[in-house]
């Protein structure tokens, strides 16, 4: 077991977390990034689950409230 010394500011040293790529996770993700990575796996359960009908139902809804 690794013991950390005390730093002068009464804080003991932690380990930072790394992903996968050795890179730092940031705090925030941008929303098209995130609509990215989600659509595609909506999509394919959508026409998995026979769900694709209430998915333009449901579009087609927002888009008449919004004037479209």
């Amino acid at each position: 077991m690794a013991h950390y010394a005390e730093r002068p500011g009464g804080r003991a040293r932690t380990r930072q977390s790394v992903d996968v790529f050795g890179q730092r996770p940031s705090s925030t993700r941008h929303p098209l990034v995130a609509a990215a990575m989600v659509l595609p796996l909506a999509a394919l359960l959508a026409v998995v689950f026979g769900g694709w009908d209430a998915v333009v139902t449901q579009a087609s809804s927002v888009a008449g409230m919004l004037g479209r």
